[in-house]
C-alpha cells in the first residue's frame, strides 16, 4: 500500500514537472522564418544539433512517467479486496431485471408482429418516388 501511494505522489509530480518542460522548450516552428531569410539556420528541416538541457530533461522525465505508469497498472491490478469488481466483473454483480420463464403464466397469449405496412397501402407520398 506504502509502494502504490508513492508512486502514485511521484506519477503525479514527473507529469507536472514534464508538462512544465515541454511548455518550456523552444519548438522547431519559431526558426522556419529564419530559413527563408535573416536566421543562423542552415536548412529548414535538417538537423536540430545536439540535445540541450531541456530536451534531455524532459527525454528523462517521460521515461520515469511511462515507467510509473507501468507501475501503478501492475500494482492495480494485483489488488485483492474483497468487494473487488474485477475479480467478477460487473455483469455477474449486476442484478436480474427480466422475468424468467417460469414467472410467465401459460395463459399469457402470445402475439405475432404485425406485417409491415407497404408505402403504396399507406397513402403517403413514398410510394410515388420514381426508381
Amino acid at each position: 500500500m506504502i509502494w502504490e501511494t508513492t508512486l502514485l505522489v511521484v506519477h503525479v509530480l514527473v507529469a507536472a514537472a514534464l508538462i512544465g518542460f515541454v511548455l518550456l522548450q523552444h519548438g522547431k516552428g519559431a526558426d522556419m522564418g529564419a530559413a527563408f531569410g535573416s536566421g543562423s539556420s542552415g536548412s529548414l528541416f535538417g538537423a536540430a544539433g545536439s540535445a540541450n538541457f531541456l530536451s534531455r530533461t524532459t527525454a528523462i522525465l517521460a521515461t520515469v512517467f511511462f515507467l510509473s505508469s507501468l507501475g501503478l497498472t501492475y500494482l492495480g491490478s494485483n489488488r485483492t479486496a474483497a468487494g473487488d469488481v474485477m475479480k467478477q466483473g460487473v455483469m455477474q454483480k449486476a442484478p436480474e431485471t427480466a422475468p424468467k420463464a417460469a414467472d410467465v403464466p401459460a395463459s399469457t397469449p402470445v402475439r405475432e408482429p404485425a406485417a409491415p405496412v407497404s408505402a403504396k397501402d399507406a397513402g403517403s407520398k413514398a410510394g410515388e418516388v420514381p426508381k
